[in-house]
Formats: C-alpha cells, structure tokens, sequence
C-alpha cells in the first residue's frame, strides 16, 4: 500500500469502495495534496476529477483536461501498444495496478512516474471508475540512473584494468569477482577460480605457515593490508607481487569482505637484483685487485732486491722467504677462487673413503702452525678417541684449516686458538678463539660468498670472505653441518663442524640394525660408474660379511644380475649410456623366478624423485651419501625378503 493509499484509506474511503466519506471532505484530502497526481477516471478512462497535485506535475489546468481520455498522459510508444487499455483492464481484473514508466506533460516533457491504478466499486460491486495516483520520480530515477552508471563505469574501470588484478573475496577468503588484470597475471580464468580460496595463489611454504588467513586477519584488524612475496599462478610459476588487502564494511559496519590489488613486481626485482649483483661484482674486483696487490709488491720488491744484490746470501735468503710467503698466499687466493666457482656453479666434488679425523686435525695444524705461530697464539689440541668418518681427507683438511685461518687471523697477537674433537650422535670438530668475534648483525651472513667481519675501506685482514662459505658447502657435501657462535665482537667465536659417524660393521660383532640373521650373507651387486665409491661402498659391506661384486655400467650391471642372481642390487641412477630407470624396468621383465631387492642410489631425495624411481620398479630409495644406518635397514628387509622365499 503507498502512503497515498494509506492516507485515503485512513480517511475513510476503501479502495473498491465510494460513497462513505462526505463529499466536502473526499475533495478537501484529495485538493490538499500536491506531492501527487490524484484523480478519478470514468469507466472508459476519461479524467472524471482533477487536483492541485496532478495539475504541478502534468500542467494541465481541470478544465483542460476534464473529460478527456487519460492516455494523453502517454507516450506513443505506450499507446501504439494501447498500454493505457491494459493498464485499466489489469486494475478492473485485479482491483488495483502499479505500474513505473515514462509519462508525458502538457508541455511535451517527459518525466518517470509511479502509477497506481485502484478499481472503483459500489457496495455491490458494480464498477464506478478508476482511481489514478501518479508520482513524480524523475528526480529520484536520475539519481539511480546516475549510481548505476558510476558504478558500470566502476565496473568497466576494474573489469578493463590490465596491469593489475583487481579482485574481490568474501568473507571466509573465497574469490568472489575477477577481473581481466586477474586472469592475465595469474593465468585463471573466472569460471576456473571464482569460488575457490585465494590460497590457490600462494606457495607451500606460506600455506603451511597459514599467511593467506594471516594476511586476512591483519587486514580486518586494521582495515588494510599490505605484503610483498612470491605468489604461484595456474600454471606453477613464480611471481613477485605486491599486495593489498582492504577490508570491506558496509553502512552498519557489517563485514562484507575483501578487495585484494595485486601487482606482478618480478621485473623490478629482477632489475634491483641485477643492480645488486653489479654492485657486488664491482666491490668484489675492487676488493680482488686489493688482494692481489698486497702479496705483489712484497714478491715485486724482493725480486728487486735479489736482482741487486745476487751475492748477498743473506739478502738472498731473506728475499726467498718473502717469495715464497706471499706466493703462497696468492695461491691461497687462486684456491679459494677456484674453490668459489665451483661452489656457485654446483661442480665442487669429493672423494668419500673411511678416514679418522685425528689425521685431519694432524694435517690441517701442520699445514697452518706457521702461520700461527707466526701471529703469536697458543694452539691447544683436544682429541678424544679415534672417530671415523666417510669422507674426503683432502677436502676436510681444507675446512680446518680455513677454519684455523680464519681464527689466527682474527684473533689479536698473543691469543689462544682451541680445536677440540670429539663424538656423541654424531663426529664433530670445534675451533674456538678469544679474538674478535662476530656481531649481532653479521652473524645470519657468516657463510656468505665474500662476506668478511669488517667492511672497511683498509681492509687490514685481508682475505676474500670465501674461508666460511666454503667450509659450509664442503660440509654439507659431507653430509653435515656447520654452526658458528659468537658472544659479540671482542667476546671471541667458536665454530663447530658435525658429521655422520662411520659405523663400523664387523661380521663378528652382532649390530641390531643387522639382525636377524649376520650369519646369513647375502649377495650383493654395487652398480656405480664411480670407481672409488663403488669400491669403498664394496670393501664396507664385505667387512659385514656379505658376497659383493661390482659393475660399472648399465649393460655390465644386467649381465651380472643375470649370472649371480643378487640378493640386492644398489643401483646407481646416472650411468654412462644406460641410465639406472632403465636398467630397473629390465631386470623387472625378466622372469627370475625370485626377484632382486633393488636400491636406488642417487643424489636427488625429493618426494617426486621417490615417486619416480618406485614406478620405475625399485623397492628403496637412498641418497648420496649413502647412510650407513638407512642402508642396514635396507639390508635387514632384504634378509627377510630371502627368507619369506
């Protein structure tokens, strides 16, 4: 019911039915209203009445429009159509009509109105006429007009943006609108993402650590939200996007959702990053060319001292110990060098034996007591009992002496240098120094390539920065790890290297790894184009007492599975010609009768890297370097294996 109807009814008439007001006071509500075009029209649909309200807003005076039919009031479009006939016939079926449109004025302008059409009826339900009340809505449909139209060209703004996704979400983080800079940045079309949770877009790591629901709660705590970091689109690869989140209330504060821009910065990262690494570039060949000059001007001046005095023994023996001091520094620098290439490029190697590390230390202070005494300092040695590892003895060796290096070098005249080896879980080699220590800040860069304690113009230790990083990365191809501690600068440091024990197997002693059965040996073939691993790995499981033979290639490793029927086959992956895939998937074909247990040995240890070579037909999967314990095990299921046959 409108409110016209609302104040006719409280006046007294019915909608239907007439004749129960008295007339003086029907015409004084009905000429009192000036909002609204009030009038009756016969049954035929000529205007019968005609107020104050509905001569403002058409402009006809009554006598001008009084007896005339109430299409006039129409467009032609309306009456071509003959809407006017349709309107009184609904209101005379249906007892009232509403209708909005378009309406005309005497003057020919247009203006939107609300029409309300009533049936008029006598108490015996005998059609009178219509009762017509119109309002003005122009005003009001301008304004809806008006918003519509802001918000298409909001739309059309958003939808066309390109250069970034602009996108909404509900208020449980579920993608609720999508737009073309979307679906251009992060490769989802709308159908395929509306609907899903926006942490589609973000990688494992930060799914796990839960931050799309972080970054949502810190944008309805705030009301805004902004982060930098990788995001994943639809086909796996990376971005790096800046990101804000806005949190949306309506009028009453209602949380209504999210509005999420995100812009692809990869290539300004790109660019910052090429920026650093041409910063870092110039300050490593400025740092380099420092390097290079020192030992060069003693070797240069010495040279020039022998060229004039080649008779002078002494002068002469000096002058070779200068030579040969700093030429052995510059071909510590060319190593380091070396050493650092091969570390970015992944080519950096090692040999791995069993060795003990007491002959490590042994040869690592004697490579580094002349330098040491040569800066005054106290070495003590702690060496508990013999501890084994499988390792390269070289390689080692040039971690403690980086190691030692570094702690002469930063340790004043006159300190105290302490390597401590010992073994609980693990092997672990330690070096401690009361000398200058390591800042707060400096320590999370410790292992950086070409990072030293001091930045400073002058300089005054030397060295390139490689000592640490080098020491981490050959530990970790060890199988190890490195961790350096330092109180704060002049509190000293201590760094301390951990390896996996070598677990010394005999046939005699009984290992619980190995049981049941150590009495029961089986046969075993190493397949490894490796000849030194092949050999150490042959020599360790034959002191456990097992059969093993060895083959080098895919071809050979077939031929000797076919004439010895290996109980296990630890199976190399990258062999020359043959790879280890298809070396597995034939040995599967064959029918053997009892088939060999067959170990994947390889440097890769990813879930898909497992995935991969289980299809392939392999029982286990160990990574280089092999541990020893995970090997034992592998070897007890073997045995059960053999005895289930």
């Amino acid at each position: 019911m409108t409110d016209i109807e609302a104040a006719v009814v409280e006046a007294g008439v019915r909608p239907g039915v007439v004749g129960q007001v008295p007339d003086d006071l029907l015409r004084l509500l009905v000429s009192s209203v000036r909002d609204y075009a009030i009038f009756v029209l016969t049954t035929e649909g000529n205007v019968a009445s005609w107020n104050a309200g509905a001569q403002l807003i058409k402009g006809y005076r009554a006598e001008e429009i009084v007896g005339r039919h109430f299409s006039l009031f129409y467009p032609p479009d309306a009456i071509a159509r003959r809407w006017p006939e349709a309107e009184l016939e609904h209101a005379r079926i249906d007892g009232r009509l509403e209708d909005e449109g378009w309406r005309v004025r005497k003057d020919g302008t247009r203006f939107w109105a609300n029409v309300v059409i009533t049936a008029l009826r006598d108490e015996d339900g005998r059609l009178l006429g219509y009762a017509k009340v119109t309002r003005d809505l122009t005003e009001r449909r301008e304004q809806e007009q008006k918003l519509r139209e802001s918000e298409e060209r909001f739309r059309l703004l958003v939808e066309g943006v390109k250069d970034y996704a602009i996108f909404m979400l509900d208020p449980d983080g579920r993608v609720a609108t999508w737009n073309a800079g979307a679906e251009a940045l992060k490769g989802y079309r709308a159908h395929e993402i509306i609907g899903t949770h926006f942490s589609a877009f973000y990688p494992a790591d930060a799914i796990a650590h839960r931050w799309p629901e972080t970054e949502l709660e810190n944008a309805l705590r705030f009301g805004r939200f902004e982060d930098e970091g990788w995001r994943i689109r639809k086909d796996g690869t990376r971005f790096w996007a800046n990101v804000v989140i806005t949190a949306l209330r309506d009028a009453s504060g209602q949380m209504r959702g999210y509005a999420k821009v995100t812009r692809d910065l990869t290539h300004r990262v790109m660019v910052e990053t090429l920026e650093d690494q041409a910063r870092r570039m110039n300050e490593f060949i400025a740092m380099l060319a420092h390097e290079l000059r020192n030992p060069l001007a003693p070797i240069r001046n010495a040279g020039g001292l022998l060229g004039r005095f080649p008779d002078d023994a002494q002068r002469v023996q000096w002058a070779a110990g200068i030579i040969e001091r700093q030429s052995g520094q510059l071909t510590r620098l060319v190593d380091d060098l070396l050493d650092a290439s091969r570390i970015t490029s992944g080519k950096l190697t090692i040999e791995r034996v069993p060795i003990d590390l007491s002959d490590v230390v042994a040869r690592a202070v004697e490579a580094m007591r002349p330098f040491i005494e040569s800066r005054q300092h106290k070495l003590v040695l702690e060496i508990d009992a013999p501890t084994r590892v499988l390792g390269d003895v070289v390689r080692l060796t040039q971690v403690l002496s980086n190691l030692l290096h570094n702690a002469a070098k930063f340790t004043p005249p006159h300190g105290e240098i302490r390597v401590r080896l010992g073994r609980d879980d693990d092997a672990w080699l330690m070096v401690s120094d009361n000398g200058e220590g390591f800042d707060s800040k400096l320590l999370p860069h410790a292992f950086d390539l070409f990072k030293q304690g001091s930045d400073d113009f002058a300089r005054s230790k030397g060295g390139l920065g490689l000592g640490l990083a080098i020491v981490k990365r050959l530990t970790e191809l060890h199988g190890g790890r490195v961790v350096v501690r330092s109180a704060g600068p002049g509190q000293g440091s201590q760094v301390t290297v951990s390896l996996p024990l070598l677990r010394e197997v005999s046939p005699v002693a009984h290992d619980d790894a190995l049981e049941p059965g150590v009495e029961q040996p089986l046969s075993v073939l190493v397949v490894d184009d490796n000849v030194d691993s092949a050999t150490t790995l042959k020599v360790l499981l034959e002191m456990a007492g097992h059969r093993v033979a060895i083959a080098h290639d895919g071809e050979d490793a077939l031929r000797a599975t076919s004439a010895a029927r290996p109980d296990v086959v630890l199976l190399d992956l990258g062999l020359p010609g043959m790879h280890g895939y298809e070396v597995a998937r034939r040995i599967r074909a064959e029918p053997w009768g009892r088939e060999p247990m067959l170990v994947a040995t390889t440097g890769y240890g990813q879930e898909e890297d497992r995935r991969r070579t289980a299809a392939a037909g392999f029982d286990e999967h160990l990574v280089k370097p092999i541990d020893m314990q995970a090997l034992d095990r592998a070897l007890v299921a073997a045995r059960a294996r053999k005895a289930r046959a």
